[in-house]
Parts: C-alpha cells; structure tokens; sequence
C-alpha cells in the first residue's frame, strides 16, 4: 500500500512529510503521544503573519476549497495506520505510543476555511468508528479572528460534543504588540468579543508565546496589561480553561526570524507564577 510505506517515513513535524495532503503527525516525547494534525491550510495562507511562525513561505489569505472526500479518506486511512500498521512500533518511541488528539492547526488559520463546521462533522463520524482512546481530545488551535462566523460557532458547538479544547491565541493585548507579534489590526474589542464567543461554546485556553526581540523580553507595560487583561476576564466570570504558556520551540521562517530569541528560564518562571497568581491555570512549555 503505498500511502502506508510513505506514513512509515516521518520523523518530523513537517506537513508534507507522510505524503499526504490534510493529514500529518506530529510526535511529542513531552505529551507522551502522538498528535494527529489535520491541515486545512495546505496553501500556506493565514490571514494574520506571527513573526514566530514556523510555516515557509507564508502568504497572505484564506484555506483553499477543502476536498471533503479526500479529508475524509486520508484521516481514515492514517488511523488505521496507526490501530493496525507499524507506524508506531518504527515511528513513535515506547512511552509515547497512545494517541492524544486530533488537532486542527496546519500552515494558516483553519477557522478560514468555509468548510469548517462539515470538517468537524466529518471528523465526528470518522472517529465514531475507530476504537481510540476515551479521553482522545480534539483541538483547534486558533488565531480566534473568524470565531464570530456562524459556520465557526457551529463547529465549536460539535467540537464541545466530541471531548474539544479551543487554543484561542492571545500573544499580545495592546495594539502595538498585537501589529508588531501578529501583523493583525484587529481591535481588542473584537478579539474580546470572540474570546468569550469562543469560551462559551467549548472549553477553551489562552495560547500564549512569548519571546525576546533584539534581547529585550516583553517590556513591563507589555505584560502589565496582559495580566490586567485576563484579570478583567476572570472577574466577567469568562470560562477561561487556562493558558499554555509557551516559549520559541522551533526557528522561525519570516523575515524577523535573526532578531528573535528566547526568554530567560527566569522571566518565563517570573511570568508564568504571575498568571498563576491571578487563579488561572497555567501549562509551561518553555
């Protein structure tokens, strides 16, 4: 079977490296599993440009037509891989043979295909008929700019049904860091509105990455209103899950990649119990 010789060949994260077009997996040593990604974004187009963002050749725009059919038959076909073929005995190291999700995040904003409630519907039905585990999550990881569409919210409302997390990204809450981390002029208020949009129809966490720019970590002023901001939330009662809070994991491929760097083990510890301080849940993976 050819498309099964090609998922015995991963060893990275890229999207393309199993050979197929909507599906790859991403082995984490750290989670203890194996991440099923789903990529609706095989185009390479996100409507926002994060200076840390990992995809090459990111370009401006939305997901391409998604080939329902095509989803469908690789997400089958890769399970089955991993239930009854040798994927993981020859890709997955010993302890992290279980899997843990299914994630939708890939090389742009997912919520940007206007296919987004039919692919969860999909994967719905997909999953009805594989025997996984219990506590199999299904995530999107999300810029969290489209959750106001109406075919998103629906998604969301499945999503709740099916075991889903929401990772709402929030790397910045002033307008300046925002246009700077995000390329985005999205208004705050918006973005707020979406949040608790979002929270309200599946459990939802803030992602956030934080990072050095020349060697300066987010200034005072940053981090100040990013803790006000989320005390603001807690005490509207929003349902926040918590934060994963994230350092830089891989090199960057946009053009500010050489002025980035990570944290100091200290700020990201100072920061981290400061988020913790407010009542919120707090993941590191620095």
């Amino acid at each position: 079977m050819e498309h099964a010789s090609k998922l015995l060949n991963i060893a990275d994260h890229s999207r393309d490296r199993a050979g197929l077009t909507y599906i790859y997996p991403v082995i984490s040593r750290r989670a203890g599993g194996v991440s099923v990604g789903v990529n609706l974004n095989p185009n390479n187009a996100c409507n926002w440009r994060c200076v840390y963002c990992q995809v090459p050749e990111l370009k401006r725009g939305t997901a391409p037509v998604i080939d329902l059919v095509r989803l469908e038959s690789e997400l089958r076909m890769f399970l089955h891989e991993i239930q009854h073929g040798y994927f993981m005995q020859t890709q997955v190291p010993l302890a992290a043979r279980r899997i843990n999700d299914i994630a939708l995040s890939g090389n742009g904003e997912p919520t940007s295909a206007r296919e987004f409630e039919h692919v969860i519907e999909l994967i719905g039905r997909v999953m009805g008929d594989y025997d996984l585990p219990k506590d199999l999550k299904l995530v999107l990881i999300t810029n969290g700019s489209l959750i106001d569409r109406p075919s998103v919210q629906a998604g969301l409302r499945r999503m709740a049904e099916l075991n889903g997390e929401v990772w709402f990204k929030l790397d910045s809450v002033t307008r300046e860091g925002r246009q700077r981390i995000n390329n985005t002029r999205m208004s705050l208020k918006r973005m707020r509105e979406n949040l608790q949009l979002a929270a309200s129809l599946c459990p939802t966490w803030l992602q956030t990455c934080v990072f050095q720019t020349d060697g300066k970590p987010p200034s005072s002023a940053e981090s100040g209103a990013y803790l006000k901001f989320i005390e603001e939330l807690l005490r509207e009662g929003v349902p926040l899950k918590g934060t994963l809070l994230y350092g830089l994991a891989r090199p960057s491929m946009q053009l500010e990649a050489p002025r980035l760097s990570k944290v100091s083990q200290v700020w990201m510890d100072a920061f981290y119990a400061r988020i913790q301080a407010l009542g919120l849940t707090v993941k590191l993976n620095p």
